[in-house]
């Protein structure tokens, strides 16, 4: 019986490919949900309507689109649509759906996590990369690795690029060069904050045992890479954005506004260290961790963080006020946390051995608080899904070439499922004639009222054309 329980543990739980299985299996509850939960469902409809767009307008990746421009193109700068591109491509094979966008990046993350757990095997060791892996698992990442967003997506691949691009150092092989491309690029392009981690190649680009060759043909494969990364972002976006006069998506501060955004919100920028990124008790160990690698930095643990923190910095402020303001910015930064938090795990030492199995009571105790703080992100409120029969009631009205305006503030969510093509505005635009004789000229028709969700009711003086507890929709034909 014994022998039969040391097998169990060896190969099931102490084996980090049980684990993503079962955590991959454990976020396919409610996976066909349309992105209607609370958090950050606006950041998802605009993934998922550039990708309905490439289906049903025009499926040129180099052209994104929204359909928030009014009677415009939509078309507008953007990261690099990888995400978006592959959500289209499985909306050819099945037909379009809401929730493929969550099934993809649930994929793509889950071998980001099984890369994370072999690189830092390969550096460091087996135990503290399935401690790091596990942590990683129960991190930000639990949530938003199924979520409509680019973000887990992007730095999955950023970690295989450091995985294939540090076995390139070691043995020189063209197959690991081409991952390394690839992969980069895909994690860069479609993210740009995420390369802030090819820092970390300074120690393998300095390091004097590395041979010259392979330093030369590693920059070089590494500035095609950002020649490219920097036609999409600083050519081709702005481009865009003056062509179609519309810029919706945000690409960031200066360096020094977004030191004066971090200076005068401190709290709010460090909470999403230890509230966001890890949890408390994650952060605890994370704190503990540090400490450690402090003292002993014959592990190189230390060595690894504050490189990446410093290259780090310059996304924090480069991103600004929106750093603080979302929690998912943090998001490139967890796996290095994990790293550390791992560490402290590992390195708290008893003076009875008997104790030492209480690392694994720290594991526990993090993954449940990570996983049970973001129960909300699997279940959709029942007045915000009432949104998602917009379309269906419409249709009542009139048909989906109709321009029409939402009072949804500046959330593109409602658009999204009306289906069509118009404005998303405040009540007090809506209120003034100025503004909705303007829209009238541009070919507006019908305006919906949101009551309950995304919006607030006002009366407006036109015919009522359908009506619900959830909105009113006027026509102004």
């Amino acid at each position: 019986m014994n022998y039969l329980s040391q097998i169990i543990n060896k190969s099931t739980f102490l084996n980090i490919k049980f684990w993503i299985i079962a955590f991959f299996i454990l976020r396919l509850f409610h996976i066909t949900n349309p992105p209607l939960e609370v958090s950050h469902n606006w950041r998802q409809t605009t993934v998922t309507m550039v990708a309905r767009n490439f289906e049903e307008v025009n499926n040129n990746i180099f052209y994104p689109r929204l359909d928030i421009d009014g009677d415009k193109a939509g078309v507008t700068g953007m990261e690099f649509p990888v995400f978006n591109y592959l959500i289209y491509l499985m909306s050819l094979l099945f037909g379009y759906e809401h929730w493929y966008g969550r099934l993809i990046n649930l994929i793509v993350s889950s071998f980001g996590i099984y890369f994370f757990y072999k690189l830092i095997r390969k550096h460091f060791d087996g135990e503290l990369a399935f401690f790091s892996a596990i942590i990683l698992l129960c991190s930000i990442w639990f949530p938003f690795s199924r979520k409509i967003m680019p973000d887990t997506f992007s730095f999955s691949f950023m970690i295989m690029c450091m995985y294939y691009g540090s076995n390139y150092f070691e043995n020189g092989r063209f197959k690991n060069l081409f991952f390394y491309f690839i992969f980069c690029a895909l994690g860069v392009l479609s993210k740009l904050p995420s390369g802030y981690i090819l820092i970390i190649f300074s120690f393998f680009l300095l390091d004097k045992k590395q041979a010259l060759d392979r330093k030369i043909i590693f920059c070089t494969v590494s500035v095609i890479i950002i020649s490219i990364v920097a036609i999409w972002y600083f050519y081709w976006v702005p481009r865009l954005n003056s062509m179609f006069s519309f810029q919706h998506f945000y690409m960031g501060s200066t360096i020094y506004n977004g030191y004066v955004e971090f200076k005068n919100n401190l709290f709010d920028t460090i909470a999403k260290f230890f509230d966001s990124a890890l949890k408390y008790v994650g952060f605890i160990f994370f704190i503990i961790g540090f400490y450690k690698a402090y003292k002993s930095k014959s592990d190189q643990v230390f060595y690894v963080f504050i490189v990446a923190f410093f290259g780090f910095l310059i996304v924090m402020f480069k991103a600004g006020f929106a750093f603080h303001h979302h929690n998912y910015y943090i998001i490139p930064f967890a796996p290095v946390m994990a790293l550390v938090s791992a560490y402290g795990i590992l390195k708290i030492k008893f003076q009875n051995s008997k104790y030492d199995r209480l690392k694994y009571v720290f594991l526990i105790a993090i993954s449940l608080e990570g996983t049970l703080n973001y129960n909300d992100d699997f279940f959709i409120k029942e007045d915000d899904y009432r949104i998602f029969f917009l379309e269906k009631d419409l249709d009542k009205c009139g048909n989906e070439k109709d321009l029409i305006l939402i009072n949804s503030g500046n959330k593109p969510t409602p658009m999204y499922y009306a289906h069509r093509k118009g404005w998303v505005t405040f009540n007090d635009s809506i209120k003034n004639p100025v503004y909705l004789n303007k829209l009238k000229r541009k070919g507006l028709e019908f305006i919906v009222i949101l009551k309950k969700s995304f919006g607030d009711e006002i009366i407006l003086d036109y015919p009522i054309c359908y009506s619900n507890a959830y909105y009113t929709i006027y026509e102004l034909k």
